[in-house]
């Protein structure tokens, strides 16, 4: 009966893993480091995300990505259209590549 309940519970926490969606975190420095610019909590898979007042981060933190998560950079390629940056699942740190910013991501 313990095995049941213990499946059964496991299970709904996969399938409901997805629906909680990631979150992210925008910085102004390197690393994930500095003054923390805007938080995009909860954020939903398969969509672009961007900062509204059309600033950018130097660094975004994630967390709770299923599979991969996708960083576009500032300036003419800033709507999730070019990824500069695509990292694994799970959770870590994307920081742009000299002389770039990031501006937006998506993830799945």
């Amino acid at each position: 009966m313990q095995f049941k309940v213990a499946f059964i519970a496991s299970a709904l926490l996969i399938a409901a893993a997805p629906v909680l969606g990631a979150d992210f975190v925008w910085f102004s420095d390197a690393g994930c480091s500095g003054s923390v610019i805007a938080s995009s909590p909860g954020a939903s898979p398969d969509e672009c995300v961007s900062l509204t007042n059309g600033g950018s981060a130097r660094s975004i933190s994630y967390s709770g990505v299923p599979n991969q998560a996708s960083f576009y950079e500032s300036g003419g390629h800033d709507v999730c259209s070019t990824p500069i940056i695509i990292t694994g699942g799970g959770s870590g740190c994307a920081t742009g590549p000299d002389g770039f910013n990031l501006k937006s991501f998506s993830f799945f």
